[in-house]
């Protein structure tokens, strides 16, 4: 059998149906619409979205707001086929490595309960910086995680 082939790319308006179909089995309760990656990828200067195909099919993306030397991982999914197989954590490893050296610091909210996630953000660096009360719906708690990209600490 051969080797499944997994690229990490540049969010293409070609991908947003793909991506708006993993966000709603993702988010259940608060997904993105269309018009939103529609926005983020042709107006929002501070923007960078990228997916991860595996063999030419898009099963996860990020995005990042980079702002001067600050940058906020603003989502990350994989569908929910394929997550256990480290591809969450390759695209943190590309978000981290495409932020430094210009960023110092990057952040991301995560959902209280989310355990999976908090792990394998914790494994990259991210400690735990405060909570945002209600932040994904009345009840729905997220923690803020940051993580210093040029060795400063906190």
């Amino acid at each position: 059998m051969a080797k499944e082939s997994v690229n990490i790319r540049k969010m293409e308006p070609k991908d947003i149906l793909d991506v708006q179909h993993i966000e709603i089995v993702s988010f259940v309760d608060s997904p993105w619409t269309k018009e939103t990656y529609v926005h983020e990828i042709h107006k929002n200067q501070f923007a960078h979205y990228f997916v991860l195909e595996k063999n030419n099919n898009v099963i996860g993306y990020i995005g990042v707001w980079i702002v001067i030397d600050d940058a906020q991982i603003t989502t990350i999914a994989i569908k929910p086929e394929e997550r256990g197989n480290g591809y969450a954590s390759q695209l943190m490893d590309f978000i981290i490595d495409y932020c430094q050296p210009s960023v110092k610091q990057l952040s991301l909210e995560v959902n209280v309960n989310n355990e999976n996630a908090i792990h394998l953000y914790e494994s990259k660096g991210f400690i735990y910086g405060g909570i945002r009360k209600d932040y994904y719906g009345i009840g729905k708690d997220a923690h803020v995680m940051w993580v210093r990209l040029d060795g400063e600490k906190y």
